[in-house]
């Protein structure tokens, strides 16, 4: 799926184009609508979204592979520098690198986006996040009955 879809004048326009696919087939399974309109998207777009996390993930070479270091968990009212200026927030605190940003709403996958700004990698000094804060999270609120 093309990531410039659906154009909208806003920052929340690349995460909105990166939900779209999700979107989209929610529309299709739930109401069973083939070809939602973009204002209907836009609008279930703005329900989800509070409702979602984010796990940012760096690539690190080990060996001949690759392993993905889990650096930081968002909730949505956290996510605003990282939405606003994704390259320039991941540079300013975790410098460069192959970046990955996978959203969840609960323990549901809905996408995910690579970016890579130029510098230092300042990343590698930092701790790798423990456990997986999607799933830690989920239990925790199932377990108190929320």
């Amino acid at each position: 799926m093309r990531t410039d879809k659906y154009k909208l004048t806003t920052a929340m326009e690349w995460v909105f184009n990166t939900f779209s696919e999700y979107l989209e087939n929610d529309f299709k399974k739930r109401i069973g609508k083939q070809e939602p309109t973009v204002s209907e998207l836009w609008q279930a777009f703005q329900v989800l979204f509070p409702a979602t996390s984010a796990q940012l993930l760096v690539q690190e070479p080990v060996g001949n592979t690759v392993r993905f270091k889990s650096l930081a968990f968002y909730h949505a009212d956290e996510m605003g520098p990282l939405i606003e200026a994704p390259l320039e927030y991941l540079k300013e605190n975790f410098g460069g690198g192959k970046f990955k940003i996978n959203f969840y709403h609960g323990m549901q996958f809905i996408a995910t986006i690579n970016f890579k700004p130029e510098g230092p990698e300042i990343w590698r000094e930092l701790p790798e996040l423990e456990g997986n804060p999607t799933v830690d999270e989920t239990v925790t609120t199932a377990e108190n009955g929320n």
